[in-house]
């Protein structure tokens, strides 16, 4: 199966719970658009935390678009609360693992997405500060038509 998340612009949705650190799990909706630009690849969009209160995330990651030495593909995300993020994606088989991490903030943290079928993924990831798990996750994506 050939990778559509990241590899074909496209807007996905996700639903799933969303883990604080303190273990109490909480619904989570998102929306993702990818678009290729021939410098870079975009990946943005928000994700809404339904706590009490809410939160929403919003990201925007600047990606490299893949090189045929199949490397990976770097990618860094800037915010004012985690800092610089630089990370990693690398599809290995039906799925895409992502490592990241930024050393002046202490953040740091991996997910695995999962190919279903062309237009689902399943994804789980933690993201940690120096010793001690922050967030953690469970999503799934469908592609929009």
């Amino acid at each position: 199966m050939t990778h559509t998340f990241l590899f074909q612009p496209a807007v996905w949705t996700s639903t799933g719970t969303v883990w604080r650190a303190d273990g109490e799990p909480l619904e989570a909706v998102g929306r993702t658009e990818i678009a290729h630009r021939p410098e870079c690849w975009l990946l943005s969009g928000t994700l809404k935390v339904l706590g009490s209160p809410p939160a929403e995330f919003v990201h925007a990651y600047l990606i490299e678009p893949p090189q045929p030495e199949h490397v990976g593909m770097k990618w860094t995300f800037e915010s004012a609360m985690f800092g610089k993020l630089q990370g990693r994606f690398a599809a290995i088989g039906p799925s895409i693992l992502s490592v990241y991490g930024c050393v002046a903030s202490g953040y740091y943290g991996s997910e695995h997405l999962g190919q279903v079928d062309a237009d689902t993924y399943r994804t789980a990831g933690m993201m940690l500060l120096q010793d001690k798990i922050v967030y953690s996750w469970q999503m799934l994506l469908k592609r929009g038509a």
